[in-house]
């Protein structure tokens, strides 16, 4: 548990974020943006390595437009058309949707860029920036056990303690900390083992496939040549970085948080070794070390607002169950709860300020809880090998249900009309219980 302090001081910042990756930064400058004093502490300097596959969806495309973003190709990104599918002996490109939700476009960046982009972004609407500061536990108000700061130390840029631990005090805390969810765990939060969790791991490569204009998804995994061979565990990812580069990866997913024994690293060196000679993806060519993550996923955390904390991103398992994408959510996650954080400064009362903070949960689940129920019943599915085989086989060549199959698991649909297809998904993810 965090630490005790009696009340009296005077506070730091209107809201302190912790954490400087994709939610956290939304969040903190969101809150800037309406006129809330942000501290924004990340014990990394930035830029800084993260792990993830890149890859932002037309739904993440939207949320950085709503931040005023510059996305133009002089700017560093490289636009995609959609998704490519590869499975089944068959290879079927999927365009994202047009639709009025979101745009047809997704993008790509590595996560090096993107957060030192956002982080700059919060810190240019007027978020004071705080690095290679390493928050370690929550502070508590010893009378009400609510979250009224942090506590946390000065690292080097290796991580070790650059001087004396200090204390920074905010009436709201935003723990936007990542999988370790260190904040959580200081107020007892623990993950829920009845909740997705993924695996992915990830490197880059020189390649001639570097401005490839659909991100790129491998249903199957073959340890030699495709069907003459054995089909290994997982999907894999090509997303093309259009410098050059692209970002190469493999994950799985299982229905619950046990630890499994699969050694991905060495299932990434066996795909790898079979790669088409054309893609070069040869040792000679990878650039970095194959680096591993998990993936929290289908709200694995919470509550989502509670005694002055927010979570954030992956640090209540944002992460969708379908896809592995987490970086839309998060920066959904920071905009809800800035506009909460900012509902709140405008109520009379204690009681009101908290029916204004915690409306950030409700509306956290109100829009994703029935879809990532959803996406629990799909990992549950295609856990049994024999189900994703027939559904790759003979799903992949009839359009109407990779039409479908696309938007589901993109979740890229209308959210509110559009055709049979956004309205058959909206009405299952309304009618799925938002546990």
């Amino acid at each position: 548990m965090g630490r005790t302090v009696q009340t009296g001081q005077s506070d730091d910042a209107d809201v302190i974020v912790v954490g400087a990756g994709p939610g956290g930064s939304a969040a903190a400058y969101h809150c800037a943006a309406a006129g809330l004093s942000v501290l924004l502490l990340d014990k990394a300097s930035f830029p800084r390595d993260k792990i993830c596959g890149d890859g932002l969806t037309p739904r993440a495309v939207a949320e950085l437009t709503r931040m005023g973003v510059p996305l133009r190709e002089q700017d560093g990104w490289i636009r995609n058309t959609g998704l490519r599918v590869v499975g089944g002996g068959h290879t079927i490109e999927l365009p994202w949707p047009e639709l009025s939700s979101y745009p047809s476009y997704g993008l790509a960046r590595s996560r090096m860029s993107l957060d030192h982009l956002l982080v700059e972004h919060a810190r240019a609407a007027g978020a004071k920036v705080q690095e290679r500061t390493n928050v370690t536990g929550p502070l508590l108000d010893e009378r009400t056990g609510r979250v009224i700061g942090v506590e946390a130390r000065p690292v080097d840029a290796d991580g070790r303690r650059a001087g004396d631990p200090v204390t920074y005090r905010a009436p709201l805390v935003v723990a936007a900390d990542g999988v370790s969810a260190r904040l959580a765990t200081g107020m007892g939060l623990e993950k829920r083992m009845d909740r997705p969790m993924g695996v992915a791991v990830r490197t880059y490569f020189r390649t001639p496939r570097h401005a490839d204009p659909m991100m790129e998804s491998q249903l199957e995994l073959w340890d030699g040549p495709p069907g003459r061979s054995n089909l290994m565990p997982g999907y894999g990812w090509i997303f093309s970085l259009g410098d050059g580069t692209a970002n190469v990866g493999l994950g799985s997913v299982a229905s619950t948080a046990a630890p499994t024994k699969v050694d991905y690293k060495d299932l990434f060196a066996t795909w790898m070794r079979n790669a088409p000679a054309e893609w070069e993806f040869t040792p000679e060519n990878q650039i970095g070390p194959v680096r591993g993550a998990a993936l929290p996923m289908g709200f694995n955390r919470g509550p989502l607002y509670g005694r002055g904390l927010m979570l954030v991103g992956d640090a209540a398992g944002m992460i969708s169950p379908f896809n592995g994408e987490g970086i839309a959510y998060a920066l959904q996650a920071g905009r809800v709860a800035a506009d909460a954080a900012v509902q709140a400064t405008a109520r009379g009362t204690a009681a009101g300020r908290e029916r204004a903070l915690a409306s950030y949960g409700a509306r956290m689940k109100d829009d994703l809880g029935g879809y990532y129920t959803l996406g629990r019943v799909f990992v549950k599915l295609i856990e049994h090998p024999q189900v994703m085989r027939a559904c790759t086989r003979y799903g992949l060549p009839r359009p109407l249900v990779m039409r479908f199959v696309h938007k589901l698991l993109a979740d890229c649909y209308e959210p509110h009309g559009g055709d049979w297809v956004d309205r058959t998904i909206a009405g299952l993810a309304h009618l799925a219980p938002a546990s």
